[in-house]
Formats: C-alpha cells, sequence, structure tokens
C-alpha cells in the first residue's frame, strides 16, 4: 500500500510539473531567448572591459550601440513608408471612381465579382461583424502581446547582462572544487563559441542585405538602402526571416512591374537555397566549428521544438553539445 501510495503521489506530481511548464511555456520560451541574447553580447562587454571599463558601462555602452543601429534603421524607414502610406491614402478616391467605369480594370472585375456588394452584405450581416470586430481585437491582441513580450526580453537581457559573472560564479559553486576549473573553461568556450555563432549569423545577414541592396539597386526597386537594412535584420530570424524579407521586397518591386516584381522572387528564391545550404552552413562551421549538416539537422530539430527561437539557439547548442561530448564523454569512451 505504501509502495502504491508512493508511485501515485509521484505521478500526480509529475503531472502537475508538466501541465506547470506547459502553462509557463511562452515565459520560459522569452527568458531563454532573453539569456540567450545576453549571452552572444557578453563577448563585446568582455572587450570593453578588458579596456579599463567597468563593467555597467560597458554593458550601457553595448545597449547603447544597439539603440543606435535601430534608431538609423527606424529614421531609414520610417519616411518611405509614411510617404508610401500617405499615397496609398491619396489613391483611394480614384480607385472608387474607377469601381463605377465599366471600362477600367477595377470596373469590369466590379461587373463581374460584384465585390462591393458583398463587402457591404458581409459587413451589414451578424457573422460579418463579430468577425470584423473579432478581427480588430485580435490584431490588437497581438500588437499588446508583442510589446509585452519584447519589454519583457529587453528587461531581462539586461539584467542578464549586468549579473552574468555573479549567476555564473553562482552556478559554479554547485560544482565540486576538484572539477570547478574544468567545468569553467568548458563554459566559457562554450559562451565564446555563442558569441562566435552570433558575429557569423550577422555576417549572414550582411550578406542577405547588401544582395538585397544591389539587387533593388540595379533594377531599379525603390528604397534599395531601406530593404536591404530591412532584409538584414529580418534574416537575423531562422527558418521565416528570409522568406518574409522576400516577399515584401518582391511586393515592392511590383510596384516597378510584375516582370520585376517575379524576377525578385525567384531571386530571393534561388539566394535562400543559396543561404541555408552554402553561406549558413559554412559560415557556421568557420565561426563554431560545426560540420554543415549538424548545423542543417540542428536548425531543423530546434525549429521543430521551439519555433523560431528553437532554431535561433539551435546552433549554440549542438556547439555546447559537441564540446560536452569532446571533454567528457568520448575520452572516457577511448579510455575504457
Amino acid at each position: 500500500m505504501t509502495v502504491g501510495f508512493g508511485l501515485g503521489l509521484g505521478a500526480s506530481l509529475a503531472w502537475l510539473a508538466v501541465q506547470t511548464v506547459l502553462r509557463v511555456s511562452s515565459v520560459l520560451t522569452l527568458l531563454l531567448l532573453a539569456v540567450f541574447i545576453a549571452i552572444s553580447l557578453e563577448p563585446l562587454v568582455v572587450w570593453f572591459t578588458r579596456r579599463g571599463l567597468r563593467r555597467g558601462w560597458a554593458v550601457a555602452i553595448v545597449l547603447t550601440g544597439f539603440i543606435v543601429v535601430l534608431g538609423g534603421f527606424l529614421a531609414l524607414v520610417i519616411p518611405p513608408v509614411t510617404r508610401e502610406i500617405s499615397a496609398l491614402v491619396d489613391a483611394v478616391p480614384g480607385w472608387l471612381q474607377q469601381v463605377h467605369d465599366h471600362q477600367s480594370t477595377i470596373g469590369r472585375l466590379e461587373d463581374h465579382y460584384h465585390l462591393v456588394e458583398r463587402a457591404k452584405h458581409e459587413i451589414d450581416s451578424d457573422s460579418g461583424a463579430t468577425g470584423l470586430a473579432g478581427g480588430v481585437l485580435g490584431a490588437g491582441h497581438i500588437v499588446l502581446s508583442a510589446l509585452t513580450s519584447g519589454a519583457i526580453v529587453i528587461t531581462v537581457t539586461v539584467y542578464c547582462m549586468a549579473a552574468l559573472p555573479a549567476v555564473k560564479q553562482f552556478c559554479f559553486r554547485f560544482v565540486a572544487a576538484s572539477r570547478r576549473e574544468r567545468v569553467e573553461g568548458v563554459a566559457e568556450e562554450i559562451m565564446n563559441r555563442t558569441g562566435k555563432f552570433m558575429l557569423g549569423n550577422l555576417v549572414t545577414s550582411g550578406i542577405a542585405g547588401v544582395a538585397t541592396f544591389g539587387w533593388c539597386a540595379a533594377l531599379g526597386v525603390p528604397y534599395p538602402a531601406a530593404l536591404g537594412i530591412f532584409t538584414a535584420l529580418m534574416d537575423l530570424i531562422p527558418i521565416v526571416g528570409s522568406t518574409l524579407a522576400g516577399i515584401v521586397v518582391s511586393l515592392v518591386a511590383l510596384s516597378v512591374s510584375l516582370p520585376i516584381a517575379i524576377a525578385t522572387a525567384v531571386f530571393y528564391i534561388v539566394f535562400r537555397v543559396a543561404e541555408d545550404y552554402l553561406i549558413v552552413p559554412r559560415a557556421m562551421q568557420f565561426a563554431v566549428d560545426i560540420h554543415p549538416l549538424v548545423t542543417i539537422l540542428a536548425v531543423l530539430v530546434g525549429g521543430a521544438l521551439l519555433g523560431i527561437i528553437g532554431a535561433l539557439v539551435a546552433i549554440p547548442a549542438a556547439a555546447a553539445i559537441g564540446l560536452v561530448l569532446d571533454e567528457y564523454v568520448f575520452p572516457k569512451k577511448e579510455r575504457t
């Protein structure tokens, strides 16, 4: 009876633990992202501290540099986007006139499909009004969640960057003194490789941005510099970032002509294949000493488990696993 009670209690506690983890999984994912960013920026902070700056000032300089880069991007992107939105709003009255012009393309589409009448019917119906309201509320919820998640990541990242040495020393105290020096060396090497991974990721993203700028400038696609920076930033997001950037740039190219937009889409498909199977694996092999096949498999597995964030941390995790295997597992196997 005692054994059965113990097994039942253990199973209940395990079930509660799993349910708790599932409920806070989104928060844990954000915390994982914040810790990863802090570890990735650690080499820059260490570089400044080795030159005589206090850690607080080093963290402030790194964060200021990030804010300056982000502000420069916004200053570059916001004016053309504002002009495009204004041009779109100014074009709406002309489109409404074309709806009633039976000789125009929009007018012929209206005559054939009765789009305006269908839209009015959907809006006037209860389901349409409910769907519209739900869509507005859903969009507002997405924006609020994104802002909240961003605030959490930024706040935790700042605290992690400031307190990382103390956190490392606290964690090392759980290791036996006889093995602590060796464990510290392995941990420092893992962090070093994580920083190199971010450097390699920045290099590949820079290549994507330069390629986009060159393509847009050569074909006359508007705002090549802004699109290049946008593509470089989006390319930092594994799996979907470069694809979304390609869609946006192709839509902008549509303002030039349909053939230019199609050619841009083809360019991004070819570049995405080259990036995934040539540029990224070779850059990661140089940065973190991982075989290209392991890079591809790590990104696929990480993306399947944790989505975008999983794909982002997959390569450093693979490097850490490989380092632990080389340091602890394989030597024991070779001695036996």
